[in-house]
């Protein structure tokens, strides 16, 4: 998968997380401005290069990035006025927006080609033949 798709499903994962608080403002990714969609890209290459970091650090990376673009604090986000309400220090971040770190981090975690051979190991298990000769339940449904 491409950091480009990945960083999609980052978007879209939390576009609906977003949604489950109330919050409906953000687009799908195909929507996206590019201001936006560099910004997941940038998320996902981060999380990629530092697998072990925190969401504190994958925040804390989002924050330098929006500052050297302009960006600062505002009560409200707004793309033109370059203002974010994100635009804290973590530990000052209500805990469901410190959640919005840990679930990027997961889709990468999930996604990311370091675990491709976890993933492949855990299909072919899934396939293997039942001692009977009959395809276990699991890889019928893979083979749908």
């Amino acid at each position: 998968m491409t950091i480009q798709a990945i960083a999609a499903v980052c978007h879209e994962a939390n576009r609906a997380y977003c949604e489950t608080l109330g919050d409906h403002s953000q687009i799908p990714w195909p929507d996206a401005p590019g201001w936006q969609r560099e910004s997941a890209i940038n998320g996902v290459r981060f999380s990629l290069d530092n697998p072990d970091a925190p969401p504190s650090a994958s925040h804390e990376s989002w924050l330098a990035e929006k500052a050297a673009a302009g960006w600062k604090y505002g009560d409200v986000k707004d793309a033109e006025a370059k203002t974010h309400t994100c635009f804290v220090p973590y530990e000052q971040l209500p805990i469901e927006q410190r959640l919005k770190d840990a679930l990027f981090q997961h889709v990468v975690k999930a996604l990311s080609p370091h675990d491709v051979p976890i993933i492949l190991s855990l299909t072919l298990e899934l396939r293997e033949d039942r001692s009977d000769g009959r395809r276990s339940e699991a890889a019928a449904h893979t083979e749908r």
